[in-house]
């Protein structure tokens, strides 16, 4: 019988991930924030730091909401809210004439995006094998990265699903005018 360590475990069950430079940061921005490019992701989290750092948690409370507004705003079954509903209030944290020292947004797909994503991938996996297809936007040092990562709830040598996640961020960022480099 071989063990394995947990620490292996945890990195190779994980996340797989690619990482790229984005070269333009104020065009970046102003997609994300006024042009809406990432509305139709789920947020995560985003952190935010300026004078004071900002952290905004987008687990979803469907209490707060009217059952009405959960049908018209198509909430139901969400663990995240869309960054859509989130924008505007990261928008203004983030408005001004200096530039933030920090900031990271974690984005990941809604179930109806996954489920497309892992079909059109041509894999044997299914909704229930994964946790979570992400994209990470981390700005820190003047830099601006983007990693892509999945979180599989069981072990798989089969890269193919990952594979076509980072070709599909990839074409994300290109039809959004973003240019980015990959970091080695």
């Amino acid at each position: 019988m071989v063990i394995i360590p947990q620490s292996y475990i945890f990195v190779n069950r994980r996340f797989r991930m690619i990482a790229l430079k984005i070269t333009e940061i104020g065009t970046f921005i102003n997609k994300l924030l006024k042009d809406g490019m990432c509305d139709h992701f789920l947020l995560q989290e985003a952190v935010i730091t300026q004078a004071a750092t900002y952290t905004i948690d987008g687990s979803f409370h469907p209490d707060y909401y009217e059952p009405e507004e959960l049908d018209t705003l198509h909430l139901q079954d969400l663990s995240y809210l869309p960054f859509s509903l989130l924008r505007p209030s990261c928008l203004k944290i983030m408005q001004g004439k200096k530039k933030p020292l920090f900031f990271k947004f974690v984005f990941l797909l809604s179930p109806e995006n996954q489920e497309k994503t892992i079909t059109r991938s041509g894999t044997d996996f299914t909704s229930k094998d994964i946790s979570g297809m992400y994209v990470h936007f981390t700005y820190k040092n003047e830099v601006l990265t983007c990693t892509t990562g999945i979180s599989y709830r069981l072990f798989s040598l089969d890269k193919s699903l990952e594979q076509e996640w980072d070709r599909l961020v990839q074409v994300f960022l290109r039809q959004n005018g973003i240019a980015a480099e990959s970091v080695s």
